[in-house]
């Protein structure tokens, strides 16, 4: 009979404090691009930038009905992203900082 090693504990702290430092270790938005193509399935990838697609709208105070018109995201994802921008971890605002305007929005 094989043995399988006994699988450890779980610690979601730290496992997410490793992706973190691989995303923070990643500079170019093209290596960043195929680790996230690698890590997360298509669908996961479109709910997560349909997430940050609506992060400006909100910012402008554009309703969630024009957000949907405009971007096809659910309201209801709108709706989180929205209270997230309020109530959450601050990271979309540190990520809003971080990030330099898009080509096509200069």
């Amino acid at each position: 009979m094989k043995l399988r090693p006994v699988p450890r504990e779980k610690d979601a702290q730290a496992d997410l404090a490793s992706l973190a430092r691989a995303f923070a270790a990643l500079s170019d938005p093209d290596a960043v691009t195929a680790f996230l193509r690698d890590l997360c399935t298509p669908a996961e990838l479109e709910a997560l930038s349909d997430r940050w697609k609506v992060v400006p709208l909100l910012q402008q105070s554009v309703p969630y009905r024009e957000i949907h018109e405009l971007t096809g995201v659910s309201v209801t994802t709108t709706g989180r992203v929205a209270r997230s921008l309020d109530h959450g971890h601050g990271g979309y605002a540190a990520a809003i900082a971080a990030t330099p305007p898009s080509p096509e929005s200069e």
